[in-house]
């Protein structure tokens, strides 16, 4: 497939290139900038995918996005921001947490996941990564630190409301409860059914709050 030329850098700053011509309307659409930010990308994904991490440099990601090398070196400075930039985008964003149940806003943040790990081409993707990463330690450093961990953290921040709210028991351990949501829909292959979905988020929240939420003490029987 042939690259659509995004890029006109050669008219110079000022120009409808880069912000459009002073009275001109702008056409309907994504704006370029974002167009091509969405193709390098794109192509800095589709490279990683065929070649692994070696075959992923600035000039064939230019080359298969379509653009010069100046607009990917204005974005990331070098090729690990760009690495990270890309593999951080297989992970689709949660939701924010609208704050009125614990149960809500974890099922609504496992349906995202679920989503993804059912993605076929996120999955492949993903699945390189982690085999890939290990001859790379410090770019996986990197990616858990920048983009796993503040996911992790929102679930936590979620499990920890609830701690506070009394929706959850105030001896939960938040560490296992997260690697029990997370863990859940990582082991989870994608069924013939489709299973791997909102529904399957749910049946996961449900059995771990069966643990989690206050134990209702009992009232001891009365003498007979």
């Amino acid at each position: 497939m042939q690259p659509v030329i995004l890029d006109q850098e050669s008219k110079g700053p000022g120009t409808d290139a880069e912000a459009g011509s002073a009275g001109t309307t702008r056409r309907p659409g994504r704006p370029r900038s974002e167009q091509a930010e969405q193709a390098i990308i794109e192509a800095t994904l589709d490279l990683f995918a065929e070649q692994g991490f070696e075959g992923v440099c600035v000039e064939a990601v230019a080359a298969r996005a379509g653009v010069g090398k100046a607009t990917i070196y204005r974005r990331w400075p070098n090729k690990e921001e760009l690495l990270l930039a890309a593999l951080g985008s297989m992970k689709s964003p949660f939701p924010e947490p609208k704050g009125v149940s614990v149960r809500d806003d974890l099922v609504a943040m496992l349906t995202v996941m679920c989503h993804d790990r059912a993605d076929p081409r996120k999955a492949r993707r993903y699945a390189l990564l982690l085999g890939e990463g290990q001859k790379y330690p410090r770019l996986m450093a990197r990616y858990k630190e920048t983009v796993v961990e503040p996911r992790h953290d929102a679930i936590r921040a979620v499990i920890r409301r609830g701690i506070g709210t009394g929706e959850v028991r105030p001896d939960a351990d938040v560490e296992i409860a997260l690697l029990a949501l997370t863990g859940t829909v990582m082991a989870k292959e994608k069924a013939a059914d489709g299973s791997l979905d909102g529904e399957f988020a749910a049946r996961i929240v449900d059995e771990l709050l069966l643990g989690l939420t206050p134990r209702t003490p009992r009232t001891p029987r009365t003498a007979r």
